[in-house]
């Protein structure tokens, strides 16, 4: 994405001129349809990050002229049924005739549209003028001629194709002699829910001490739902309290032509072989959170579709984005993602095979486990949010002026780091979404929390940041030494962790600690007893401070002293800043030569903390020395951040030394964040806008403008993944990564 513009905000107004709409043609809710419910995911994720300048727009389409849905009206501008062939051609001129409209994806499903095959969704885009982008959710292979011609004249008008499989890929090439440049693979989006044991969702729904099999979906026939009922006499004599629950209603088409046979069918069957007690029906169109309720409280699921040749099963991508291991027949989708090390595909028209995988899964708890974690693990990418980012590239390439435009800053949210802190303090460490007490607290991640936390209660005047200030200053109390100083580690018994302490540590972590109690003392905005003790604490460790000779050390202490004169400017305290950042300035000139302006022969972690350092001294003593140096250090790490509009931070697995090749691996937030407030720093100085346009970039590495192209912050949960791989997000959601994702986030505030 270009940064050349401000974040949009929600509550920003835009003129309807500047308006720009990605239209969707498509079954779209109330309609119940797998395709209408992908369609508002999609919508959705889109409107979170770039709505009200760019948003979505729906064509709906209906099964005919009687279909009587009420729709969104705001998203909603145009309705076709599906059999009337005039509504086609008035829907692309109404289209045609929107200066907003700078692209249109189609969401295609043969049954959705009129004519043999569908064939109506031609007329529309022959008429179409605008850029199209259809989606493919059945590639058939081994198509008859009329099938084949269908899809050849659709690919004559559109731009780009996506499918969700190398499977549905490889037959567009082999059987319809599609270009392969054309075809784009995006996989299916799941829902980001953190993971989690499904016993806490089982007492919800009822189905406590219930070992739990599912398979949710419309019904039809060719669901293969009857194989897994009669699967289940089997491992219910093993078993007694499994269950096998039969998620959904029946397909309105189907329920339409042929009523309730196939679930009549399915209720005999069970009665048949006495299993009323371990099958479950819900008839019910379940909305997502429900849906989402159920498939958490899941332990097995199965996917038993009867076709091989079905491209993608929804209910499959979501079942694996749940962290749920998979008992599936062999169909298109399942035989790429149902891997030995998630699940166990079955063969089909058969019960023995899902009996068998059942009772294997059901016999060994712990690879029952490993199957849902891998599954977890390995969906992450296809979360909603980074879905929606691999379509906006493929938007942009058509019609780049959606490329012009900022994502949205995500909400606020607080929930992951009030997870991860009990009475005592912040937790270090995270496994995946849920605190691990193990390896107890350190002032590292209390003195952070504290600042930002601060930095809300600024900002926003929320009270519930009160009780997190309190806890995290009071920690910070607990682990002053009495001869000045902190300590850095405490156990998860809330013990001092002496064994773990080195020098290096304990001045990070003591200088840290000092500028969050500066920062806290001059809080006009806390209660009087809260910064009285921060200042007591301060006034007692300034001598520990003085002692300070790092770099980021000293840094942390120059943005000490300089919050400090707000209670205290005489000579001594502006003295102290003037020799701290004198060091720091000489550090600099003793190091750089012309190809290397840096205060040190590593660009290691927290980088931008010296230059920020300097720019605050600047504030105080108005030396033009610390600015100039701020501006040259600034300028020659934002080189080493950034490949053009991506935000690519100093990795942490080697840094960059002088001379050497720059790491990229393992980039951390703490990294990322500095980059955005020294950027904001100093544009606030110099109103050089290069520089507002690099904190816009580099903030959206959190968005996904980094090498992974994959949203690192997660707003199910309000924390922050811990960094990002090679070739994996790291998906546990540590404190550090947590808090200084908040800090870089209120800076736009």
């Amino acid at each position: 994405m270009g940064g050349n513009h401000k974040y949009n905000s929600k509550k920003m107004k835009h003129s309807q001129k500047d308006k720009k709409w990605a239209v969707y043609v498509s079954t779209f809710p109330p309609r119940e349809c797998g395709i209408a419910n992908f369609t508002q995911d999609l919508s959705n994720a889109f409107n979170e990050l770039y709505a009200p300048r760019e948003e979505t727009k729906i064509v709906a389409m209906n099964l005919d002229s009687d279909a009587s849905y009420v729709y969104d009206k705001k998203r909603v501008i145009f309705q076709i049924p599906q059999p009337d062939e005039s509504k086609y051609v008035e829907a692309a001129k109404f289209l045609n005739n929107s200066s907003k409209v700078s692209i249109v994806n189609v969401q295609h499903e043969f049954g959705i549209f009129g004519g043999p095959n569908g064939s109506h969704i031609i007329i529309f885009l022959r008429e179409l003028k605008k850029p199209v982008v259809i989606t493919f959710h059945t590639v058939l292979p081994n198509p008859n001629q009329e099938i084949h011609d269908v899809v050849s004249a659709i690919n004559n008008h559109v731009r780009t194709i996506i499918v969700m499989t190398e499977n549905s890929k490889n037959i567009l090439i082999k059987d319809y002699g599609i270009n392969p440049e054309k075809i784009k693979i995006i996989p299916h989006g799941i829902h980001s829910t953190p993971y989690s044991d499904s016993l806490k969702f089982k007492k919800k729904l009822g189905l406590k001490n219930k070992t739990t099999i599912s398979t949710f979906g419309l019904l039809s026939s060719g669901k293969g739902i009857e194989f897994g009922i009669e699967a289940m006499t089997e491992v219910v004599k093993k078993y007694p309290e499994a269950v096998y629950l039969i998620i959904g209603a029946t397909h309105p088409v189907v329920l339409k032509n042929e009523g309730e046979k196939y679930r009549e069918g399915l209720l005999a069957k069970v009665k048949e072989l006495g299993l009323e007690n371990n099958v479950i029906f819900y008839n019910k169109y379940l909305d997502t959170p429900d849906l989402l309720d159920f498939l958490n409280a899941t332990d097995i699921y199965l996917a038993p579709p009867q076709n091989p040749d079905q491209a993608v099963s929804g209910t499959l991508s979501y079942a694996l984005g749940c962290g749920k291991p998979i008992v599936s027949t062999a169909f298109a989708q399942a035989r790429e993602d149902v891997t030995p090390e998630v699940g166990i595909l079955v063969n089909f028209n058969e019960s023995g095979g899902i009996r068998d995988a059942i009772l294997d899964l059901l016999n060994d708890p712990e690879k029952r486990q490993k199957m849902g974690m891998l599954a977890y693990f390995r969906t992450r990418s296809r979360t909603w949010q980074n879905v929606i980012l691999n379509y906006m590239r493929e938007y942009i390439e058509i019609a780049p002026e959606l490329g012009e435009t900022e994502k949205n800053l995500p909400k606020i949210k607080l929930d992951h780091l009030i997870n991860m802190t009990d009475k005592f303090g912040l937790f270090q460490f995270a496994k995946l979404t849920e605190a691990d007490p193990t390896f107890g607290y350190t002032t590292d991640d209390n003195a952070r929390a504290l600042i930002a936390m601060i930095k809300f209660y600024e900002e926003t005047g929320r009270k519930r940041a009160l009780p997190l200030i309190k806890t995290y200053l009071n920690f910070l109390e607990f682990v002053s030494r009495p001869e000045g100083g902190f300590h850095n580690y405490v156990n998860h018994d809330k013990t001092i962790s002496l064994e773990q302490h080195v020098r290096e540590n304990l001045e990070s972590a003591n200088s840290r600690a000092i500028f969050a109690l500066s920062k806290t003392a001059v809080s006009s905005v806390l209660p009087e007893a809260i910064r009285e003790k921060a200042a007591q604490l301060f006034r007692k460790n300034i001598e520990t401070g003085c002692q300070m000779i790092a770099p980021r050390s000293l840094s942390y202490f120059i943005k000490a002293l300089s919050k400090w004169t707000q209670i205290d400017s005489g000579p001594e305290i502006l003295k102290l800043i003037q020799e701290r950042a004198d060091r720091l300035v000489a550090m600099f000139e003793e190091n750089s030569d012309p190809n290397w302006k840096w205060f040190e022969d590593i660009l290691a972690y927290s980088n931008g903390l010296m230059p920020d350092a300097l720019i605050d001294a600047y504030k105080i003593l108005k030396n033009e020395k610390y600015l100039s140096v701020a501006r040259e250090s600034m300028e020659f790490l934002n080189a080493y951040s950034f490949d053009g509009d991506v935000c690519v931070p100093i990795g942490q697995s080697g840094w960059l030394k002088r001379g050497s090749k720059k790491t990229l691996h393992d980039q951390q937030p703490e990294e990322v964040a500095m980059l955005v407030l020294t950027q904001k720093s100093l544009y606030q100085i110099t109103n050089d806008e290069r520089l507002q346009e690099k904190m816009h970039l580099a903030f959206n590495w959190f968005l996904g403008n980094n090498t992974l192209h994959q949203v690192v912050y997660d707003q199910a949960t309000g924390g922050c993944y811990d960094g990002v791989g090679e070739k994996n997000i790291n998906l546990n959601q540590g404190a550090e990564s947590t808090v200084m994702y908040l800090l870089a986030r209120l800076a736009f505030e």
